[in-house]
């Protein structure tokens, strides 16, 4: 029992101790804790768990039946199996499914949406890691998955709550400014509400806003199954934070400047703005794992080349110096070749390359989706 304030007048031996509960020796069901109660003596725990004094004094390696102390632990025998959950089926099988490719959608929006990577999507149809997808492009999604996984997913949303939240325009709302505002894309809000990246929004409209996913990183070090150089990473990842701290142009905000910067520079405005929209979705926020920075989604070295074109430092962080940057290597470009879609190409792939290699197939794909936005601007 637990020890009195004076101890008994001798130790009894484990080996002279005679209770025992009949049939219960050892521990069928195996063991688990319990928690020394005032008043608790080795034989009624014994009686409570089904076994011996012997057998609690063996586990638990007392010397006596006396010294037990209240709040100690002992090692009791369960008194009942433990019923386990039937383990889950881990049986793969392949799930395919075909995917229309809708205004504003990206493979890895798509890849999100169907919780599976990128290099899957890319793989089932022969796309390249920069390949461009278009609307109305049928994708084939196959997901190889367990019903454990299902069931994961589903308890994951179950207790991540509802994927949206509700939002009403305001007057001056953009889709760019709300997707910033709730660490979201504009592809992302659109899709949600149902509605063209493109729309005008009008006061009063509800949205369906995603609701940010957390993550270690906001800019990851692998695209497409390539992983990037470390240095590229964090050199990424601190420009997104900064750029994260700062105020932006909101969408409408950037159409306009880029418009203002092309006619300045003697730039077709609406090849500016196509590429500025296939780049980034006019977004001075966007940061790839390349760290190709903002609206025109331009990389360290063709800062320093814009910055020689133009006889000072551009700061790529800054919206304004971001869209020259990328309008004066666009009119380098138009100026060093014999067409438009030689220019676009080299703004992608490298002119270098396109002269001395040709176009690859997802240059190709890209230079087309700039010219249909072009006619569209």
């Amino acid at each position: 029992m637990v020890a009195p304030a004076t101890p008994p007048p001798a130790v009894i031996p484990l080996d002279h101790v005679s209770a025992v509960v009949a049939g219960s020796s050892g521990a069928p069901y195996g063991w688990t804790g319990y928690r020394v109660r005032p008043g608790d003596t080795l034989e009624v725990i014994a009686a409570r768990f089904r076994t011996s004094v012997g057998t609690l004094a063996a586990r638990n390696h007392l010397r006596s039946a006396h010294l037990i102390m209240a709040g100690s632990r002992l090692s009791v025998p369960r008194t009942a199996p433990v019923h386990q959950a039937t383990p889950a089926r881990t049986t793969t099988r392949v799930a395919a499914t075909v995917h229309v490719v809708r205004s504003g959608e990206t493979v890895s929006g798509i890849a999100a949406r169907y919780r599976v990577g990128i290099p899957s999507i890319l793989k089932a149809n022969h796309l390249g890691a920069r390949s461009l997808i278009h609307p109305g492009d049928r994708l084939v999604v196959r997901a190889a998955h367990t019903v454990a996984r299902k069931a994961a997913a589903r308890t994951a949303k179950a207790a991540a709550g509802p994927a949206t939240r509700s939002y009403t325009v305001r007057s001056g709302d953009t889709l760019g400014g709300i997707a910033s505002r709730y660490g979201t894309t504009v592809a992302a809000v659109a899709r949600a509400s149902r509605i063209s990246s493109r729309a005008v929004l009008q006061v009063g409209q509800r949205l369906r806003v995603p609701r940010a996913v957390s993550s270690t990183h906001a800019v990851g070090d692998t695209f497409a199954g390539v992983r990037y150089p470390d240095a590229v990473v964090a050199a990424a990842r601190r420009n997104h934070a900064q750029l994260a701290r700062r105020a932006v142009p909101s969408r409408t905000q950037v159409k306009a400047m880029v418009v203002r910067t092309a006619r300045r520079h003697g730039v077709d405005p609406r090849l500016a703005l196509a590429v500025a929209f296939q780049e980034s979705g006019w977004n001075q926020r966007a940061v790839s794992p390349a760290n190709a920075v903002g609206v025109m989604q331009v990389i360290p070295s063709g800062g320093q080349w814009a910055s020689s074109l133009v006889g000072r430092r551009l700061d790529l962080l800054d919206a304004q110096d971001n869209i020259t940057a990328g309008v004066v290597m666009l009119r380098a470009l138009t100026r060093a070749t014999s067409s438009t879609p030689t220019a676009v190409a080299g703004y992608y792939q490298g002119l270098a390359s396109v002269q001395q290699r040709g176009m690859y197939s997802d240059t190709k794909h890209y230079v087309a989706n700039i010219m249909r936005l072009r006619a569209s601007m």
